[in-house]
């Protein structure tokens, strides 16, 4: 009587316990995403925006700063109030003078360094340039100058020159009101804040990998 031929264990299926096949490795089955290349582009992209966000809001509220200065530091232009005839008349007490310039030069100066140490503090925040950072601090340059010379026009002497005059009486010299007549220098904060962000960033910024060339190799003759 022959017996019954079992067939042997092939080696590469290991045997288990019961005769039940091993279970799965793990991990087996499971289903892996592939990641998308996009998503750190635009979570960056995300980042840079929100930055330049800031900085606009941040420079914006510096105008304050420079209104004050504005208000403390420019020249007064004086003011004479005259009557005749019941009516009261205004003129300038130096009709030669230069105060209404050095109000406008003050307000140029102060602004050129305001930009100036907005871009160094914007820099040494960010070691980096990008677009986003360079549109906040341009905006945020325009928008502090606005609040500066809005601000120190409300703050300065009354714009009722006739009112003031009238309460500081006849021949009393009074301060004019503040007044800024070259508009150009609206825009002296954003381009001292350009300028100096740009040279930090060429001179100290972050430098681009250099590509590598593989070697030229001569085909044999």
């Amino acid at each position: 009587m022959t017996a019954p031929l079992t067939p042997p264990t092939p080696p590469h299926e290991p045997s288990s316990p019961g005769g039940w096949p091993p279970p799965p490795p793990e991990g087996y089955g499971q289903v892996v995403e592939a990641p998308q290349e996009g998503a750190g582009a635009r979570g960056e992209l995300v980042a840079d925006l929100r930055d330049g966000g800031i900085v606009a809001v941040a420079v914006t509220v510096l105008g304050v700063v420079l209104g004050l200065l504005w208000l403390w530091l420019a020249p007064r232009v004086p003011l004479v109030g005259d009557q005749s005839d019941g009516s009261w008349v205004v003129y300038l007490k130096d009709s030669e003078g230069e105060q209404a310039i050095g109000v406008d030069g003050t307000f140029t100066l102060l602004a050129l360094a305001c930009g100036a140490l907005s871009a160094v503090g914007v820099f040494l925040w960010r070691r980096r340039g990008g677009v986003p950072l360079v549109v906040g601090l341009t905006l945020g340059g325009v928008l502090a100058s606005v609040v500066a010379w809005k601000l120190g026009v409300w703050l300065g002497p009354s714009s009722d020159v006739i009112a003031h005059a009238k309460s500081a009486g006849k021949g009393v010299t009074f301060s004019a009101p503040l007044k800024l007549n070259a508009k150009s220098a609206l825009v002296a904060w954003s381009v001292a804040g350009l300028l100096v962000h740009l040279g930090l960033t060429a001179l100290f910024g972050p430098r681009d990998p250099e590509p590598e060339y593989e070697p030229y190799v001569m085909p044999p003759a």
